[in-house]
């Protein structure tokens, strides 16, 4: 018969002491499991809590002639932002221009000037 560790802890408090060593066996699990999430559960929500808003507020601000690459990679330039649809039409190559979900747009396109300046510096 397999034991978890859950079933082998209760085992051995029982074993030792019965309601009072309980309580004390379990306070060391209870401490770990509260630094725990006061040092990584914690903060990993508030961080993502804050990409989502991020994320929320670049969508909010895309407009036309704004450069951006969608989830599954297509580069292009907004044409027109259709805000009641919640889509934009995105213009992908000269005579090519497709409708998008506005949450299908991953992010915008890094800027090739700052990116050209810094090499030459």
């Amino acid at each position: 018969m397999e034991m978890t560790i859950a079933s082998s802890t209760l085992l051995l408090i029982l074993q030792n002491g019965g309601a009072g060593g309980l309580f004390t066996s379990m306070l060391p699990l209870i401490l770990i499991f509260g630094i725990f999430y006061f040092l990584l559960i914690r903060p990993q929500q508030k961080r993502q809590r804050q990409a989502q808003a991020d994320r929320e507020t670049m969508l909010s601000a895309l407009k036309p002639n704004d450069k951006v690459i969608t989830s599954g990679g297509i580069y292009g330039s907004i044409v027109a932002v259709r805000e009641k649809e919640e889509t934009v039409m995105l213009k992908i190559a000269q005579s090519v221009t497709i409708e998008i979900q506005r949450s299908a747009i991953a992010g915008l396109q890094p800027n090739e000037s700052k990116e050209v300046e810094t090499a030459k510096s």
